[in-house]
């Protein structure tokens, strides 16, 4: 089970992932409701006789409750404890002998579980994800040990890299009040303390066929998947309403924030600057979108500013770049990053980037910038047809923060109106100190 956060590969990734317009796309996608309120989405693809089958719950880290950081993460490992018909270690072995493979991701937001199989092996998987939909058992002898995994994998993936420990006090920093400002992991204080009653507790109350999304992509047509879901989906009963946590909304910023990271892992500095941003789902007008046509048109690849002033002409950088996210529900952020050469302050890196961005909230990008960026993102979009995963995550990700089908099967029409105006009114927005926060990772002092 492998942990979806905002590392900088994973987020351009999903970027790129969502960027997916109707004629690329090319595809009839379903929809429906069974009687118990689970929504069900259907994306035939018919490159291969496999499928992809993914279960999403409206739930993740911004939902759990006070004093239960990592509670969402930890239920994902818990998931395949087994149930009384299928026992511990079934479900995957099931999944395993039949040639196909399984995972689950816990974000912010939301929780999937997905299987990739022979499409006549759906009506199995079907049968496995709706067991344990509501028949989890779980006892000390299976939690305990799985929580001292969840432990190690924070000691891994957070506490013993560098990277991953400045982007998690860079959100903490971001958010003063927003529950985003907890990792998805957990915080190790409050993930030693979690048992098997907080797992139950959180189960209980958030895995409702109600509060799940069902899709299906692959060599299937949405009749044979009704049926299917009805058969197997449509007989669980909801027992309890299930509700997502309040979430303290972010009070206005007033004050820029600086993060600094001394660390004897890092050979080499790094530096980061996150500003507080709209989610898609509400962001005003076309504003997300010319968010991403800025990104892009910033730290996009060769041929944007950053790149051409900071690594190629002034010889300042080894790498720069930026990023838009804003695949959450309620918020969003707008990064840039750079590694400086070797002898080059990080300093003065960073005010040749304010430079750039000082030039483009003056002046915005041009015409030019504008068309080969929207060509760019929407020839990146068309590799998301290779892979049957890819394109349920782009609508599941899309459903679970607001936005809906037809927002996905339209984004290129979306995009292609798109304005210079509209992109210069997003920076001069976004791009304000008092809402952000600069990161820097050094080598430790000495070293």
């Amino acid at each position: 089970m492998k942990l979806r956060r905002a590392l900088v590969f994973a987020t351009v990734l999903l970027q790129c992932l969502f960027a997916a317009p109707s004629f690329a796309l090319d595809i009839d996608v379903s929809e429906f409701k069974l009687g118990n309120g689970m929504r069900v989405v259907v994306i035939p693809s018919h490159r291969a006789p496999v499928v992809t089958h993914m279960v999403w719950y409206r739930v993740g880290a911004a939902d759990e409750p006070q004093g239960k950081a990592g509670i969402a993460h930890f239920l994902e490992h818990l998931m395949f404890k087994g149930t009384p018909k299928h026992p511990a270690g079934e479900f995957s072995r099931l999944v395993r002998i039949n040639g196909g493979e399984e995972n689950a991701f816990t974000s912010q937001d939301y929780t999937a579980y997905f299987q990739r199989i022979a499409k006549d092996r759906l009506p199995m998987v079907m049968e496995l994800e709706a067991d344990r939909m509501q028949n989890l058992v779980l006892t000390d002898e299976n939690v305990l040990p799985e929580l001292q995994v969840v432990k190690e994998e924070r000691r891994q993936r957070i506490e013993n890299e560098p990277a991953s420990q400045l982007a998690e006090q860079m959100s903490i920093a971001l958010y003063a009040a927003h529950p985003y400002r907890k990792p998805v992991i957990g915080w190790m204080s409050e993930v030693a303390q979690l048992d098997r009653q907080d797992a139950l507790d959180f189960y209980r109350a958030h895995y409702e066929p109600a509060n799940a999304t069902l899709i299906v992509a692959g060599d299937v047509e949405a009749d044979q998947v009704k049926l299917l879901a009805e058969r197997y989906y449509g007989p669980l009963k909801n027992t309890v309403t299930a509700k997502p946590m309040a979430r303290t909304a972010e009070p206005e910023p007033i004050a820029e924030r600086r993060v600094v990271i001394h660390d004897k892992l890092t050979s080499s500095p790094s530096w980061r600057r996150s500003y507080l941003a709209p989610a898609d789902a509400k962001a005003e007008g076309r504003e997300a979108l010319a968010l991403q046509v800025l990104a892009d048109a910033l730290g996009g690849g060769a041929q944007s500013r950053l790149y051409e002033k900071l690594v190629l002409d002034r010889k300042l950088a080894a790498y720069a770049g930026a990023w838009y996210s804003g695949d959450a529900i309620d918020y969003g952020d707008f990064t840039l990053y750079a590694a400086p050469n070797p002898g080059v302050d990080p300093s003065k890196l960073e005010a040749a980037v304010d430079e750039v961005l000082a030039e483009v909230v003056a002046h915005g990008i041009t015409e030019e910038e504008l068309q080969r960026t929207r060509s760019r993102v929407v020839t990146q979009s068309v590799f998301v047809l290779d892979s049957q995963e890819s394109l349920a995550r782009m609508f599941g990700t899309a459903l679970m923060t607001g936005q809906s089908v037809d927002d996905v099967l339209n984004w290129d029409k979306h995009i292609a109106a798109v304005t210079v105006d509209d992109v210069a009114r997003a920076a001069a927005k976004i791009i304000d100190r008092k809402a952000s926060v600069t990161g820097l990772l050094l080598p430790a002092e000495g070293q």
